[in-house]
């Protein structure tokens, strides 16, 4: 199945919502948009297209209702969702939707895309957790490429599972909660062996942790 998703936000109206497939959204706030599932999905052989478009001066905050179970299909283990995100100048972005759990036997894979004018804000928070309660089979993986202008601010890619090529089948995370931040010019942070705030040259912070399981 593909499933197409646009959200648009423009200052001083409610945000504009078109969706076709398994993915809907719902205006649930002034600037409050929350995502919600209207069948199973992702599902090996699905595709999903999210693109989340906020004008100047307008204001949008993302949430779901709950956590998103990618799951293997008949044919196929592999899922696929392009997330495209882009923030017009004097534009405001708080994405922070429920976990994805990606269920043992499944393959899924993300691909974020992010767009930003000078003098946009965002914050793009994203968590995933490698197989359901008694699993620990599964795989993740995700890239995450984000520009200020013609100007590279992120590039990053991590999988995760017991398919990825650096898991280590004792002490392998399965867990990963990651957010971009822009601006913010808070220094380098250390949190123990598994968590990092680290500062990005054209601004703005990413912070990392990975663990075997999400803090609840």
């Amino acid at each position: 199945m593909r499933t197409e998703l646009r959200i648009t936000a423009a200052a001083g109206t409610l945000p504009q919502i078109h969706a076709v497939g398994a993915l809907a959204a719902r205006r649930t706030g002034v600037g409050t948009v929350h995502l919600i599932g209207t069948a199973a999905t992702p599902l090996g052989g699905d595709e999903l297209d999210i693109r989340i478009t906020v004008g100047p001066g307008a204001r949008l905050l993302v949430r779901s209702v709950a956590a998103t179970i990618a799951l293997p299909g008949r044919q196929t283990r592999k899922s696929l969702a392009h997330w495209r995100f882009e923030v017009a100048a004097d534009g405001e972005l708080d994405f922070d939707p429920e976990p994805t759990v990606v269920a043992g036997g499944a393959e899924h894979e993300t691909l974020t895309t992010v767009r930003l004018e000078e003098g946009a804000r965002l914050r793009l928070r994203e968590r995933v957790q490698i197989g359901r309660t008694g699993e620990d089979h599964g795989f993740w993986s995700g890239e995450l490429r984000a520009d200020i202008g013609d100007l590279p601010l992120l590039r990053h890619r991590l999988d995760l599972g017991g398919d990825a090529a650096t898991d280590d089948a004792l002490s392998g995370p399965r867990a990963l909660e990651s957010v971009l931040t822009y601006p913010d010019d808070r220094p380098a942070e250390i949190t123990g062996r598994d968590a990092a705030l680290l500062p990005l040259a054209a601004g703005g912070t990413l912070f990392t942790r990975t663990a075997t399981a999400l803090r609840v």
